[in-house]
């Protein structure tokens, strides 16, 4: 079953990524993985969960979430 999987991560340089990268890769069963550098999203389809993206990326001393449970900005009333 493919799924998709979005986590936000810690991240800063073009070397934060790399390794973020290089960990992903090496999960099983994954189809695809991409990094949206502006958003500090990554995100990876395949035979995976967010849990088992969290692990990984947390095993390389990163710190993520699920995206979904990241606060949207809400909109300020107009005083």
């Amino acid at each position: 079953m493919t799924n998709v999987v979005e986590v936000k991560v810690g991240f800063h340089c073009d070397e934060c990524i790399k390794k973020i990268l290089k960990a992903i890769k090496k999960i099983e069963d994954i189809e695809t993985y991409n990094v949206e550098k502006e958003l500090n999203k990554v995100i990876v389809t395949g035979n995976v969960t967010t849990e088992e993206v969290i692990k990984v990326l947390q095993k390389i001393g990163k710190n993520a979430t699920p995206w979904e449970h990241v606060l949207q900005p809400q909109p300020q009333p107009n005083c």
